[in-house]
């Protein structure tokens, strides 16, 4: 009987722990997966739709959360269409051979209040490397909206070649809603 009860207690912890849990998918619309990189001594904005994937939130047990989405490189779109144009080729991002950027958590750990710190990893132009970034979830209506900024080196992920007019750093700017 004492077996019985603890292993009830055990599946009910359980539940209420994964109830605690919430299975989101990023709203597209709603989003925004945006980039910054200086050409030419200006800044060139930039951005990027199809945003899939998954994304869950547990409060109660943060290193429980995780996230795994996807934009299509395809819909790059800085404002001038022949840049666009050239961004998708072989030159830059090679959309057809490359067609989507994969962000996937590895650990996602509690720094304060609605502030988490994420190592993922980022795979871009066919090669995945490990970043670390802190990010806000703030709860709206339905789910949560997640936002974050870091820093990439564009060679790293052999983006663009050598160039003296472009720079290697690009920040990456999210604004994600997940419902």
């Amino acid at each position: 009987m004492k077996r019985t009860s603890f292993l009830l207690a055990l599946l009910l912890l359980g539940t209420t722990v994964s109830l605690n849990a919430q299975v989101l998918k990023p709203v597209d619309a709603e989003s925004k997966v945006a980039f910054v990189a200086r050409n030419m001594g200006m800044d060139v904005n930039g951005a990027f739709s199809g945003l899939k994937g998954t994304i869950t939130i547990n409060k109660a047990a943060p290193d429980k959360s995780s996230f795994d989405v996807t934009v299509d490189v395809a819909t790059i779109k800085t404002g001038i269409d022949k840049r666009d144009a050239h961004l998708k080729t072989a030159d830059f991002f090679d959309a057809a051979k490359y067609p989507q950027i994969r962000i996937q958590s590895k650990r996602i750990l509690p720094k304060s209040g609605d502030i988490y710190y994420a190592e993922a990893t980022l795979t871009l132009h066919g090669i995945s490397k490990e970043i670390k970034f802190d990010f806000i979830a703030k709860p709206v209506s339905g789910g949560y909206k997640l936002t974050a900024g870091f820093p990439l080196i564009r060679q790293d992920y052999s983006i663009g070649g050598s160039s003296m007019t472009l720079s290697d750093k690009v920040n990456i700017v999210l604004a994600v809603v997940a419902k």
